[in-house]
């Protein structure tokens, strides 16, 4: 049986873990809470402006951190967060969307393949500048797509897309095992690229 997301804001500790980075610091993976607005404003307002270019969003100060917070379980979301236990710090967000809008779902109707679009999730990951090409991202990401196994999804695709010029992240998905479905321009009139995950 699936999970849900009000069981998930009822009880974070069902996906709460705690995860041996590559350079040997434990950190907690676990869903955003309602108190989490200074620790994730404070993650938000260090992203250098490339990594702001790679994950966009309103602002990145506090009032975008407790607007996230204040749509737990209001809406489609699931946001992670992951914590240095030593630091204390915020060095990661991973979002889930378990909806897939209609602009999306007509843009991938174009591509030579059926998708059921109820057993899709979108995903968007950020990662702070410090921890990126540490192994980060492949140290979390079995873990990853074990949450969206867990709501019963059967593909992942990212969230907005991937830029063509971001070679690094291409690079990554590829190695996970993301293929791309094709090239499209994002809301900012940005080259970008589609690429999905089948869940075995």
């Amino acid at each position: 049986m699936s999970l849900t997301l009000s069981e998930v804001e009822k009880n974070p500790k069902i996906l709460t873990s705690e995860k041996i980075l590559p350079n040997g610091e434990a950190v907690i993976f676990r869903p955003l809470e309602h108190k989490d607005a200074e620790i994730l404003a404070d993650f938000l307002e260090g992203l250098s402006t490339q990594t702001r270019e790679f994950y966009s969003c309103e602002s990145y100060d506090l009032k975008e951190a407790q607007k996230y917070c204040e749509a737990i379980h209001r809406y489609d979301k699931l946001r992670f967060i992951v914590i240095s236990k030593a630091k204390n710090k915020m060095i990661a967000l991973f979002e889930y969307s378990f909806d897939v809008p209609e602009s999306d779902r007509n843009r991938f109707l174009t591509y030579e393949e059926k998708f059921d679009f109820d057993l899709i999730c979108r995903m968007g990951p950020c990662i702070a500048d410090a921890y990126q090409n540490q192994g980060t991202g492949t140290t979390l990401f079995p873990f990853l797509v074990g949450i969206a196994q867990q709501f019963g999804c059967k593909q992942i695709i990212l969230w907005g897309g991937v830029l063509s010029h971001n070679e690094r992240a291409i690079k990554f998905y590829k190695k996970n095992g993301f293929r791309e479905l094709g090239n499209f321009k994002n809301n900012h009139h940005k080259e970008s690229i589609d690429m999905i995950l089948d869940i075995k």
